[in-house]
């Protein structure tokens, strides 16, 4: 699997379960859901992810 789809699963996973522990938990969660959203806009702008960065570091290739 490519690191850019790798970095797309991340992100849906990360929003699927903020959405879920603000519904459930807290609604502080969903804090956590617009900084995953405000993240991967800044990705598209800018073209790089801070997710990228740590993955590489992790020997993901």
């Amino acid at each position: 699997m490519s690191l850019e789809r790798t970095i797309r699963l991340i992100a849906g996973i990360f929003i699927l379960i903020s959405l879920a522990l603000g519904y459930y938990v807290h609604p502080n969660w969903y804090f956590f859901t617009a900084f995953v959203g405000l993240n991967l806009l800044q990705s598209g702008l800018t073209n790089w992810c801070p997710m990228m960065t740590f993955l590489k570091k992790l020997g993901y290739r």
